[in-house]
């Protein structure tokens, strides 16, 4: 373990930089102490004589005038000392002080405009190479950063000329790790028969693709600051042949896909439910075939439905499951917080808990999971002010879980869709949020009641998911079967109020925020229906239904 010592030179009181640095070191297993404001050269001699440091880390925020003499005598004692030398000389300090340092004995120099990402890089051992600090792979970037989470932020303006320049603004911020290409629904359902497009919805939901070259144009523009990885929404039809041209145009950092929507359910495609079910599998084994990361986005669909938390735990499994049985490697959990939007912290939590206990569950040699946190998008108020303070409290409780990435929604989404200098904003509001979690936080995962939810959404939720395979048990694999994930749905096992009316869905099912949680609930008889119980009540109904 190497040892850094960090101080301010002679007459600097300004040590938060030093601070900062020091508790990055910590966090990358070196040995940190700070030695103090204001040290002359002659102390900082007897200190690194005292400490045998490896590495020295100086700072001097003042006018730069002064800081010719101090370096001349450092200079000299170095010199003429040999317990001075064999060491690594660090500067830090503002643009004018850095320019004196330069033509000094320094190893490295902070300039104070460095992206946190830049440190990180240095004291994990990487150059200042581009191509080293901002790893052009998904899973090769996670782990250069972790335990700092990626940060993710969609975009996707009216036109191409306008997001390009967005995405070309974003990346020479240097404040995000990843863009969530959105194109508009147009090219999401039509991109491969543009004749079916209606050209007056162009630009509705995202930005209008409509070539490669386009995909093209979008992954050169970030090509720059801090190289952001690209991704984009799946098609929601032909699938596959889309997944194709998103890798060979901005390569794709990982697909996103459901399991059951993008169908016949949602509307958002006109595939029938077991073909999209079909289809979405052969698109995760696609993926999982060339080592792609995948992300199977169906638990927060459910729950943007209103389904009870547990049949979003259950979903969660079982969106995991279907990607490891299709051959995925590396798994993208999503967990969105605040969803629905009047759910307590704690029984958030105890949910989100739930989901990585049953997730993680599967994880083995050949199956691998990254946590990806977000806030809900209806938790969002108009108010933008209120906004950042929804963006800054739900990123808090996020952290609980300690994310590889975190999914930055902006604050503005209420509001108007998010342009490149709010997407900048939002960024920064939750890199202060991530700087200060590291400074030292309370383990909100630990709470009493927070667990007490968590371990009653396991056994709910391990409920529904025997009831599914309880369908057809005589199958291979009831939990990646379509047909069995189909009658699932049609009768009620997994259900929604807001698919009520839906041609192939129950649509019965009744929820309510009970005591900050989400739960299934008879209105008749005022009071929450326990899962066991309502898995019950389907099965005697299931006939008629059928």
């Amino acid at each position: 373990m190497k040892k850094i010592i960090g101080l301010t030179l002679e007459n600097c009181v300004h040590v938060a930089g030093t601070m900062n640095f020091l508790n990055l070191a910590e966090k990358e297993n070196y040995k940190t102490e700070f030695l103090g404001i204001g040290v002359s050269v002659e102390e900082l001699v007897r200190l690194i004589e005292e400490k045998r440091p490896d590495i020295v880390g100086l700072s001097y925020r003042l006018s730069p005038e002064p800081l010719y003499k101090i370096l001349e005598k450092l200079k000299d004692k170095i010199n003429n000392n040999n317990n001075l030398q064999n060491i690594v000389w660090l500067f830090g300090g503002t643009g004018p002080t850095a320019l004196v340092a330069e033509k000094y004995f320094f190893d490295k120099i902070f300039y104070g405009s460095e992206d946190s990402d830049e440190v990180i890089a240095y004291l994990k051992g990487q150059k200042n190479c581009v191509e080293e600090i901002y790893s052009k792979n998904l899973i090769d970037r996670i782990k250069s950063k972790y335990p700092y989470p990626l940060l993710r932020h969609h975009l996707g303006l009216t036109s191409m000329a306008e997001t390009i320049s967005a995405i070309e603004q974003i990346a020479e911020a240097k404040v995000l790790d990843v863009i969530s290409v959105a194109p508009d629904q147009n090219a999401q359902e039509f991109f491969f028969c543009q004749e079916n497009m209606d050209e007056n919805l162009s630009g509705a939901g995202g930005v209008p693709v409509r070539t490669e070259d386009d995909l093209k144009a979008l992954y050169k523009a970030a090509q720059r600051g801090n190289y952001p990885l690209l991704r984009s929404y799946s098609g929601t039809n032909n699938i596959i042949k889309f997944a194709e041209l998103l890798q060979n145009t901005i390569n794709n950092a990982w697909c996103a896909v459901p399991l059951f929507w993008y169908s016949e359910l949602d509307k958002r495609g006109s595939r029938t439910l077991k073909d999209a079910i079909v289809e979405n599998q052969q698109v995760m084994a696609w993926h999982g075939e060339r080592d792609i990361p995948v992300e199977v986005n169906d638990p927060h669909h459910w729950s943007l439905r209103d389904a009870h938390d547990a049949i979003g735990v259950a979903v969660a499994y079982l969106a995991a499951y279907n990607a490891k049985k299709m051959g995925v490697k590396d798994y993208i959990a999503q967990f969105m917080f605040n969803v629905p939007a009047y759910i307590s912290a704690e029984k958030d939590l105890g949910k989100m808990l739930a989901k990585i206990e049953l997730i993680e569950s599967l994880v083995d040699d050949g199956f691998r999971v990254y946590r990806q946190a977000r806030a809900g998008l209806g938790s969002f108020p108009p108010d933008l002010n209120q906004a950042k303070g929804q963006l800054a409290a739900s990123a808090y409780l996020a952290m609980a879980i300690k994310p590889q990435i975190y999914h930055v929604v902006g604050f503005c989404e209420a509001h108007h869709a998010a342009e490149a200098e709010d997407v900048i904003e939002s960024c920064k509001i939750v890199r202060g949020i991530i700087k200060n979690e590291f400074l030292g936080s309370i383990d909100l995962s630990k709470d009493a009641n927070v667990l007490r939810r968590k371990v009653e959404l396991i056994e709910e939720a391990k409920v529904i998911i025997g009831s599914i395979v309880s369908l057809n048990p005589e199958k291979e694999d009831p939990l990646t079967d379509p047909d069995t994930l189909v009658e699932a749905v049609k009768l009620g096992i997994l259900d929604a109020p807001q698919l009520k009316g839906n041609s192939v869905a129950r649509g019965e099912l009744k929820t309510r925020i009970i005591s900050g949680a989400l739960c299934a609930y008879d209105e008749d008889n005022a009071r929450v229906i326990p899962e066991k119980e309502r898995l019950e009540n389907i099965v005697k109904k299931s006939k008629s239904f059928l």
